[in-house]
């Protein structure tokens, strides 16, 4: 399978001599280096998304990673690494790295294993390694295949501005020397007929969780680095390098810390009878403090927010009134799971308002183009900018759809004896369900995987009432869907910008997913063998969050008095995203707030976001308070800088440079605790 991969990948890639860009683009170095660096961040993100359900996607930081291994190699290099290179590498490391959410196994399997016995119709819901493999391959692939034929429609035709995919074009642009891409309003590719126009330039932050990817992906404007990142040179490398590997340290020398010392994971900064009987402490991570810079200020604020809501009123009120009477921390029993559902309510609200406004634009201008006619028919025959030879064959792409879909419904069907026919209808429902999560994605950056798999839940209520593995699946089938796809359009976008073929990044899209199934698998069955799961370390809480759904659609009754409470949040964050649609839709630049006259972009920045402020509410108050921690002091020791070099005549630049020191330091802190803690596990495992 490799080996046909791989011709069919070399055999379409070499440039044209009309092609600007002249260097490699598929090659084994840039593939073996993106595996290597994938792997890194999937241990990572399987560590912390069983820990409190963020992920990150990382493709800035492993275009960044990749540059400076082969620019370190430099003097060896026959060939130097070039952009489109440096395009097929985090095409394959992000693909490798985002499988724990993709495979669902930092929300669906733990889940399933949740499940009571008598709410799994027999069916075994504890994997072995094959079976994970199997589960692993039956969702990883349709989501890729789907998401090639709307490249045409959504990158090259309509120019969405995916930011994330944009961001990193503007930085591997940089780091090459290059000129930015977006700069004259002309996109280019390889292969190149023609070309069209400009690019909104506008980058947004993206983090990805595992209950929605804002990258929720992010998952939801906001200023994290990424925008600066893009445009600062090269330069300084050894203070960069220096700067990574110290956050590194750092960071796993705390996880080392905190493997032997338990009690630095929960400081009782707020005295020992608030810590003891409502849960807030203090967990003084430098991986949390890195999530927490890489989220920004606005989204940990209303984090925060949530937390203090959730936790620090609701809570409070559940126990003392006896609706929640066991312990604070458990889900069943204590106020922990009574709080959950309000969390749960304004996830449901808000992605599925988001969907609908998509929805509905997506509908208004169809309806447009069809009163129009076939007007523009002509213009649209030659819209495509890549010489047909570096495209995926039609061929392939609906091939490789029909059969990985067949793949899903067998799997399913011998994993846990889903019927063939309702899993056919799981992945037709994902699809047009993808399209959507898509479009947002590449207009806000983004991808609303957790509304998108409620919506299946909530069909498959009635598809298959009762059965709740069934409605699990249904569910885990439809976020894979949308987040393979909106990975794949971020990377199409990146490449699109730098002149790379789709053909080469296809390629590295599916040895990275090929390659991930089996290192997740294996990563995730030694956390199950070592810790418990769900346990005090890891309480996957978006686990929880999914099994509640399916409860819920198939008639389990809510805990007492908590449905008046969810309906008002509900309704609250029903209103909150029209009123962000609206908004974005004034020409005004500045808006009138009270006495206020404010910039609409700060507005916009500020708006309450829904998913953070459910993370805060089904998140222990540790995990949050660090972040926020994280992302003010970065804030803080910015303003600080730019205050105290007031004779900096450019600003903007200073900023640039800060932004860029600060995301590299945020990603070591990320990656050391997330290494060190899975080398911590293979030495329990295998100790």
């Amino acid at each position: 399978m490799f080996d046909r991969l791989v011709l069919f990948a070399r055999r379409h890639v070499a440039p044209t001599p009309h092609d600007v860009n002249s260097e490699p683009q598929f090659t084994w170095r840039a593939i073996i280096v993106g595996l290597l660096f994938g792997t890194v961040l999937c241990f990572s993100n399987l560590w912390f998304g069983l820990q409190s359900g963020w992920i990150s996607m990382m493709s800035l930081q492993a275009s960044l990673v990749g540059f400076a291994v082969f620019k370190a190699l430099e003097g060896v290099l026959s060939v130097p690494f070039g952009p489109a290179e440096n395009v097929i590498l985090q095409t394959t490391a992000v693909a490798t790295a985002t499988m724990p959410l993709a495979g669902g196994f930092v929300g669906i399997l733990p889940a399933l294993k949740m499940l009571d016995k008598d709410e799994t119709n027999g069916v075994r819901t504890v994997l072995n390694f094959g079976e994970l493999c199997a589960w692993g391959v039956a969702l990883a692939f349709f989501g890729v295949f789907f998401g090639v034929p709307l490249r045409r429609q959504m990158v090259v035709k309509e120019k969405l501005r995916f930011p994330s995919g944009t961001a990193t074009a503007q930085m591997i642009s940089v780091l090459h020397k290059r000129d930015d891409p977006t700069d004259d309003g002309r996109e280019e590719t390889v292969g190149s007929v023609g070309s069209v126009g400009s690019v909104d330039n506008g980058l947004r932050r993206r983090e990805r969780r595992a209950d929605d990817a804002i990258s929720e992906e992010s998952e939801s404007g906001s200023n994290e680095p990424h925008e600066d990142i893009a445009k600062l040179g090269d330069s300084e490398w050894a203070t960069k390098l220096i700067a990574l590997g110290g956050s590194f340290a750092i960071s796993g020398t705390y996880a080392l810390l905190a493997h032997f010392f338990p009690l630095l994971t929960a400081l009782p900064v707020f005295g020992s009878y608030v810590s003891r009987e409502w849960a807030w402490n203090l967990m003084p991570s430098p991986s949390y403090a890195g999530q927490g810079i890489i989220m920004g200020l606005p989204t940990c604020t209303w984090m925060v927010v949530g937390a203090c809501v959730g936790w620090g009123i609701l809570s409070p009120v559940a126990k003392h009134e006896g609706w929640a009477p066991g312990d604070v921390l458990d889900w069943k029993t204590g106020s922990r799971g009574w709080i959950l559902w309000v969390s749960l309510a304004v996830m449901i609200a808000e992605s599925t308002v988001s969907l609908g406004i998509v929805a509905t634009n997506e509908v208004v201008a169809l309806a447009g183009r069809i009163r129009r006619g076939r007007n523009e028919s002509s213009e649209d025959v030659d819209v495509e900018t890549v010489d047909a030879r570096f495209l995926v064959p039609g061929w392939i792409t609906w091939g490789g759809l029909a059969v990985s879909t067949a793949v899903c419904m067998g799997i399913m069907k011998a994993l846990f004896n889903v019927p063939v026919y309702d899993t056919l209808l799981a992945v037709g429902l994902a699809l047009p369900l993808a399209v959507l999560g898509v479009r947002a994605l590449g207009e806000t950056d983004l991808n609303p995987v957790s509304g998108i798999g409620k919506v299946s839940q909530v069909v498959f209520a009635g598809v298959m009432p009762g059965n709740l593995v069934g409605n699990l699946v249904a569910g885990g089938i439809a976020e894979a869907g949308a987040q393979q796809a909106g990975d794949l359009m971020q990377d199409l976008k990146t490449g699109h910008l730098l002149k790379a073929s789709p053909r080469a990044q296809f390629a590295g899209q599916m040895i990275g997913s090929v390659f991930s199934i089996f290192v997740t698998a294996g990563a995730y069955l030694l956390y199950s063998r070592v810790y418990e799961i769900p346990g005090e370390q890891f309480p996957v809480p978006t686990a929880q969050v999914w099994l509640d759904m399916a409860r819920l659609v198939n008639g389990h009754p809510l805990p007492e008095h908590v449905t008046p409470v969810a309906i008002a949040f509900a309704v609250l964050f029903v209103a909150l995203p029209i009123g962000a649609a609206l908004v974005g839709r004034s020409t005004s630049v500045h808006m009138k707030i009270g006495p206020w006259m404010v910039q609409k972009s700060t507005v916009q920045r500020w708006w309450p976001s829904g998913i953070a402020f459910a993370m805060g509410i089904y998140n222990a108050p540790n995990f949050t308070l660090m972040r926020a921690v994280g992302a003010f002091v970065a804030s803080m020791v910015t303003e600080i800088i730019v205050m105290r070099t007031q004779h900096v005549t450019d600003e903007r630049q200073l900023r640039r440079k800060i932004s860029i020191l600060a995301i590299i330091i945020a990603s070591g802190f990320v990656l050391g605790e997330g290494t060190l803690s899975f080398f911590i596990l293979l030495s329990q495992a295998f100790s």
